[in-house]
């Protein structure tokens, strides 16, 4: 008698809200999440980018998540969370109304997101996981912070980076 073995591949996810609706992004990507801070802007960068903290003397830059996926921003950002995030290519903080919960999630309740809606849009979710009634949107970091997004994350780098050689040549 034979048995067929299944081995399920879980995915464990921190899940966050935006506008009422749940998102998520792999823990292994997720550095640490932080309450809201004192974000210091930066001028001429693009509108998605809220400006910079300084976390343990590195300097990450902070992205509205809301105006990033193109939600409408309504809500003060004065009680949402920070999620500091890691990928290949760039660490960034996004903005988010609040973090819920780690969860874990079977593979075969993701599915791949291949909707046909605006194309942009479409690359910034990477699939849709079902858990019991609860879709989660799940984001693709690695288009969430690039390669648009990658241009103005170099330019806030470099505006920093000048700021703080500056500072020092003058001491």
């Amino acid at each position: 008698m034979t048995t067929a073995k299944t081995t399920e591949k879980m995915r464990q996810l921190v899940i966050f809200k935006l506008a009422n609706e749940e998102y998520g992004c792999d823990i292994d990507s997720v550095k640490e999440v932080l309450k809201m801070v004192k974000i210091t802007p930066l001028p001429e960068t693009l509108d998605f980018i809220e400006g910079v903290i300084n976390l343990r003397g590195e300097v990450i830059p902070v992205l509205d998540l809301r105006k990033r996926i193109g939600l409408v921003t309504e809500q003060s950002l004065d009680h949402s969370s920070i999620v500091i995030v890691e990928t290949a290519q760039n660490t960034a903080g996004l903005i988010v109304d609040s973090v819920t919960e780690v969860l874990n999630i079977d593979e075969e309740n993701i599915q791949d997101s291949t909707g046909e809606q605006d194309g942009s849009k479409n690359k910034l979710i990477e699939g849709v996981g079902k858990v019991t009634e609860r879709l989660l949107l799940i984001l693709n970091l690695n288009e969430v912070i690039t390669p648009e997004g990658q241009a103005g994350l170099e330019e806030v780098k470099t505006v920093f980076d000048n700021v703080i050689n500056e500072s020092i040549s003058a001491a």
